[in-house]
């Protein structure tokens, strides 16, 4: 900046960085809300949902990890059941955990293994249906 010499190049150049201020007030004003609105829970809950249903890898992360947990879950019942033996407990609740990490790290082969269960039935089941 250039040394100013008179009242009138110093009120000007006063005027211009009131200017200069005021015009970066109003961006800061504008970057705030944009802030204020991203930062907001409904915003924030919009933005995660995107981004999951946007990432095929973790929607199916997800899908065999709960597909492992509800396995593992429903062996333990089965083996379980209505016992009130301590050691059938706990053979049943490590059953479950086995069970939960193979079919967790494993979801294809579950999946292939479902699948061809699943043909048998319903090949079975139209056999059945065609015999009078």
């Amino acid at each position: 900046m250039q040394n100013i010499t008179s009242t009138l190049g110093l009120k000007n150049a006063i005027q211009l960085l009131e200017a200069d201020q005021a015009v970066k007030g109003e961006l800061l004003k504008e970057q705030f809300k944009v802030i204020y609105e991203s930062l907001r829970p409904s915003n924030l809950i919009k933005q995660i949902l995107q981004d999951i249903s946007s990432s095929p890898f973790l929607i199916d992360n997800i899908f065999s990890t709960g597909m492992g947990i509800a396995s593992g879950f429903l062996t333990n019942k089965i083996f379980v059941g209505k016992s009130g033996s301590i050691i059938r407990n706990l053979l049943g609740t490590v059953l479950q955990f086995g069970v939960t990490n193979v079919v967790a790290q494993h979801p294809s082969a579950v999946k292939s293994i479902g699948e061809v269960i699943m043909q048998f039935l319903v090949g079975r089941k139209r056999t059945n249906s065609k015999k009078p």
